[in-house]
Formats: C-alpha cells, structure tokens, sequence
C-alpha cells in the first residue's frame, strides 16, 4: 500500500482542484473584505464584530472549498475539510445517481465503504475516469450487483466530452 492509503502504481488526481481551492479563497476573500468595508464605513467595527466575520468568512471558505478525488489502480479517494472517504473500485457493490441541484454519484464497495463524487470531476479528467473505470470493469465480472447502466451512462458522458474536447482543439467543432 502507498503513503496515500491505495495500493502502489499509477495514481490520477482532479487537474482542476487547486485552482477551485484558489477561487474559493478568493471568493472568502472578497466576502471578508466586503463585510469589514461595510463594518468600517457604518463606523461600527469592533474587535468582536470583526471576529465574527472573519468566522462567518472560514464557514463560506469551509463551504466553497472542494473535495479533492484521487484514483488509483483499484481505487478511489475523496478527501474534503472534515476527512477522507476511500473505496475499491474493484470491488464495487453498487453504483448510483444521487439526484439533486448537483448530482452526485455514489459508489459503494463490497467493505463498506462509500463515496460520493461529483460526475463533472470524470468527465473533467478523463485519466481519473480510465482509472474508476478499469476498477469498476473487475466489479462487473463479480461483485456489482447494481449500477451498470450508471456506469455505462458516466462512461458515454466523459467519451463525448473527451471527444468534443478533442475536436475544439484541432479546429473541427
């Protein structure tokens, strides 16, 4: 087992994560800044008062920071503020759609565990996507019980967009 909890070998990590940390500090930023202006131009700051937004400014950062999915040869990692969350892709149970404003899939393995990611992540680095996918094909021949069509619909979604990406940069769209 590797240092970040996943058996050795190839690792994938979600490109766009530390630019999305970065905005969500930018966004904290901007929204202390605006509180403290406001305070400051109603000449009502105080030490406390002060201390509040900078508090109520952590929760939106806290809030807006996102978790960051790491895949490896059999597995996959989800880490945010509050801990990490690990399964095995190759030994996948189930695989869902958690409908909503932002819909998630839910992939659970056969010890228990249980993550919840984001479909934009995938399709957004499809070198992750290879990695859950070659898991999640292991699962099919034994342990799945539920959720192929899930996966089959999440495969088709991050091929078309690989597929469109591919086509903007050769100047075929």
């Amino acid at each position: 087992m590797g240092a970040d909890g996943g058996p050795l070998g190839e690792t994938a990590y979600d490109a766009e994560w530390a630019d999305a940390v970065r905005h969500a500090l930018r966004c904290a930023g901007a929204f202390l800044a605006m509180l403290l202006v406001v305070d400051a131009s109603a000449e009502a700051s105080s030490w406390a008062r002060t201390a509040v937004w900078v508090g109520l400014a952590l929760v939106v950062l806290v809030i807006l920071v996102p978790v960051r999915v790491t895949a490896g040869a059999g597995w996959v990692s989800v880490r945010g503020v509050l801990g990490e969350r690990v399964v095995r892709t190759d030994r996948l149970v189930a695989v869902r759609w958690a409908e909503g404003v932002a819909g998630r899939v839910v992939l659970r393995d056969a010890e228990g565990g249980r993550v919840e990611l984001d479909p934009r992540v995938l399709v957004a680095n499809p070198q992750l996507w290879r990695l859950v996918d070659e898991g999640a094909r292991a699962s099919r021949a034994g342990t799945l019980r539920c959720g192929t069509a899930e996966l089959r619909r999440l495969g088709e979604r991050v091929d078309g967009e690989t597929a469109r990406a591919v086509f903007r940069v050769s100047g075929l769209e």
